[in-house]
């Protein structure tokens, strides 16, 4: 089967980096024009010049999902330049402070779900917009296994990406009548950036437990996440809306 985005314009948040970076090379690869948003403007530009040196069409955006005018200007940028938006995997996320319930603060929750949760509505808003202008789109969001399941000390990050499968159901069901399709991906454990963050923070051995528990034995690569994410934006997955899709080497099996 050969995925090819010829002539479609794709945006990937959070994609100066591990998964997002990925889902970016993958979306030019396959011939798209890519819009690669970041908050790290020096990180998302060195992403799009690598890749435009390669001859691909990209286009860099600082952009902090948390912020509506940020994530209005970004999607408005995106079709100025490109004319029009295809494809978007809502991919920007952070972890939370691991602390129990009681001892959770009120900041570090608005920060995680202002990202998280906010940040995947807001993106979804502008990017329908546009989208049903059109009558045509496809939107992947990012969730995690955390949006399927529980972890202590884990509980502001896993209530966003659970709430991230909501927004994606019900979005789904809008649209599925006029030509827009939205679904979400559950990564599981994948060796990015923010897992080696984790790993720094001491965090090395919970992580190492966890990936006993994987089926298949291993921490997943960013590209096997880009590879679900190309197809579910895909006409191969034409009449797929409204799922989550777990990438995950069978950790949810369990």
């Amino acid at each position: 089967m050969n995925i090819s985005f010829e002539n479609q314009v794709a945006l990937v948040t959070g994609a100066a980096s591990g998964i997002g970076l990925a889902t970016a090379k993958a979306f030019a690869q396959s011939g798209a024009s890519v819009a690669l948003a970041d908050w790290n403007e020096k990180a998302v530009r060195s992403a799009a010049e690598e890749l435009a040196g390669q001859g691909h069409k990209t286009l860099a955006i600082r952009c902090d999902v948390a912020d509506d005018a940020q994530v209005e200007a970004m999607v408005d940028q995106t079709v100025a330049v490109f004319g029009r938006l295809d494809a978007a995997y809502n991919n920007a996320g952070v972890q939370n402070e691991l602390a129990e319930a009681a001892d959770q603060t009120r900041e570090d929750f608005d920060r995680v779900v202002g990202i998280n949760l906010r940040g995947v509505w807001s993106c979804m808003k502008f990017e329908l917009r546009q989208m049903r202008k059109q009558g045509s789109g496809t939107i992947v969001n990012c969730s995690s296994l955390g949006g399927l399941v529980g972890s202590p000390e884990r509980g502001i990050y896993h209530a966003a990406k659970h709430g991230v499968l909501g927004f994606t159901k019900s979005a789904a069901l809008e649209y599925a009548a006029r030509g827009i399709r939205i679904n979400a991906i559950c990564p599981g454990l994948i060796q990015t950036p923010m897992s080696d963050q984790m790993v720094a923070a001491g965090q090395g051995e919970a992580l190492k437990e966890m990936e006993k528990s994987i089926p298949m034995g291993r921490v997943g690569r960013p590209e096997e996440i880009a590879n679900a994410v190309l197809w579910l934006c895909s006409d191969a997955a034409s009449y797929v809306t409204g799922q989550s899709i777990s990438v995950d080497g069978g950790f949810i099996m369990r």
